[in-house]
C-alpha cells in the first residue's frame, strides 16, 4: 500500500452508495481504505493521499451523515491537505447536483484539486416508497465505480495526483 492511500468515505441508507464505494473499493484493490463515514477521524484524512466521497443525495443535498463527518473533520485538517486530490460518486434519486455543489465547496474550502469528473447514479427513485427502498445498481453504474477506484488508486500510487 502507497504510504498514503485514497480513503474511500461513504454513507448509505438504502444500499446504493454502500454499493457504490465498495465496487471503487474492489477497483482500488489494496491502495485503498473503505470506511463509513461516522467512523471517519481527521487522523484518517491525515492519513490519506486523496479522497473519493460517495454519498446518497437527500433532499437536494448531501446526506446528514457525511455532512456530520465535514463538520467533525474540516477545522482539525483545515491547513494541512492542500492539493490533495479528490473525487465524488453520488446515489441520487433525480440530479444529483446539490450534494455535488455541497462537496465541492467543502472541498474548495480544504483546497484539494478534483481529478475525476462526478459521477452521479441516477436511481429515478421519486415517490416515498421508491426514494426508501433498499436500491439495486445496474452493472454499469457499479462498473463506472470500480473503474473510477482503480483509477484514482493507480494515480496516487504513481505519484500523478
Amino acid at each position: 500500500m502507497p504510504t498514503q492511500p485514497l480513503l474511500i468515505i461513504w454513507h448509505s441508507r438504502t444500499g446504493a452508495s454502500e454499493a457504490l464505494a465498495q465496487a471503487a473499493n474492489e477497483g482500488a484493490g489494496d491502495l485503498a481504505i473503505l470506511m463509513a463515514a461516522q467512523d471517519v477521524l481527521p487522523a484518517d484524512i491525515l492519513g490519506a493521499g486523496g479522497y473519493l466521497f460517495v454519498c446518497p443525495e437527500n433532499l437536494a443535498t448531501m446526506s446528514g451523515c457525511m455532512k456530520e463527518m465535514f463538520d467533525r473533520c474540516y477545522y482539525p485538517v483545515l491547513g494541512k491537505i492542500e492539493g490533495r486530490a479528490y473525487a465524488t460518486i453520488i446515489a441520487a434519486g433525480s440530479d444529483g447536483e446539490g450534494a455535488q455543489r455541497q462537496i465541492d465547496r467543502i472541498a474548495k474550502g480544504w483546497r484539494l484539486k478534483r481529478v475525476a469528473d462526478p459521477i452521479i447514479v441516477n436511481t429515478e427513485a421519486q415517490s416515498p416508497e421508491a426514494i426508501l427502498a433498499p436500491k439495486v445498481l445496474t452493472d454499469e453504474a457499479l462498473v463506472q465505480a470500480a473503474e473510477l477506484g482503480e483509477a484514482f488508486a493507480e494515480g496516487l500510487g504513481q505519484g500523478i495526483f
